[in-house]
């Protein structure tokens, strides 16, 4: 649940605390019976059971209970105020912040940005948001840098589904069909060939080709069968394996001429999309 307070009480254990643009997140062990107060968060909060609990939570002057079983989900709007809450047991939470600024993003074609509201979800389940979250943490986890393109796709993505599934307009998303245009087509690719020693980023990329972020990452994954993530990834693989034949470069010195700010990334992104290992790659030649 939401911490309130600098002055934290120590039994509440935050396990893991980072964030990247449009998104903060917290995994923690969530302390029994103690009482969280009333507050106003300004960011739209989700949180994700990961074993079963009780939570009371104090709605018109009285203490109504919900239970969660492992998996399941609520949604509080930012707009709303969150109630004064407690849980019967000690218990991991993963709780997702997500800033309104990122729903407006993603449904500005389609929606007016300034009515985008959530309705509020006291429990369900919904694996997509399950999957996301579960995966920001284990990115967010390994801290390797160099994977921003991959967590503000999960963001972007996640803050569709949002708006598509629980947004009190009830409108779809617009799906454009048919990849981009090949002339928008070339110049990103161009870019990103360019660029690949640099930490690309999902704003930059659709920014080239005057697009949201969303609808340019799904019309490029049209065009091209892959995400822009998976795109610049194997760009940088082959980068990698062109270099790899130059012996008078280092491990290190290729690794970060592909754009990986550590050695550890590089080698387990080469061996996920080679199956084998960077310094097993060089002495096959």
């Amino acid at each position: 649940m939401p911490t309130v307070s600098k002055n934290e009480p120590p039994q509440h254990l935050h396990l893991l605390e980072a964030g990247c643009d449009g998104l903060h997140l917290i995994y923690e062990l969530e302390p029994a019976n103690d009482e969280m107060p009333e507050t106003y968060l300004g960011q739209h909060f989700i949180v994700i059971a990961l074993d079963d609990f009780r939570a009371s939570y104090m709605l018109n002057g009285r203490w109504q209970e919900v239970d969660y079983a492992q998996g399941e989900i609520a949604i509080f709007p930012a707009t709303e105020l969150f109630p004064r809450s407690k849980l019967d047991r000690e218990v991991p939470l993963l709780e997702l912040f997500v800033e309104p600024a990122m729903l407006a993003r993603v449904a500005s074609e389609s929606v007016d940005v300034d009515q985008i509201e959530l309705v509020p979800q006291w429990k369900l389940c919904d694996p997509l948001i399950q999957h996301l979250g579960l995966a920001l943490k284990a990115e967010l986890e390994a801290k390797d840098t160099g994977c921003r393109l991959y967590l503000e796709s999960m963001v972007t993505a996640l803050s569709a589904h949002l708006v598509r599934r629980y947004s009190s307009q009830q409108r779809e998303i617009i799906n454009y069909t048919g990849g981009l245009p090949k002339y928008k087509l070339r110049e990103v690719l161009g870019y990103i060939n360019e660029n690949l020693d640099r930490d690309l980023n999902l704003a930059e990329l659709s920014g080239i080709v005057h697009m949201s972020p969303h609808y340019f990452a799904s019309l490029f994954k049209q065009s091209t069968g892959l995400s822009p993530h998976q795109y610049v990834m194997k760009c940088r693989i082959d980068r990698a394996k062109q270099l790899l034949l130059k012996q008078d470069l280092t491990l290190v010195e290729i690794c970060q001429q592909v754009g990986f700010q550590n050695q550890s990334h590089f080698t387990r992104v080469f061996r996920q999309l080679t199956e084998t290992t960077p310094k097993a790659y060089r002495k096959l030649f």
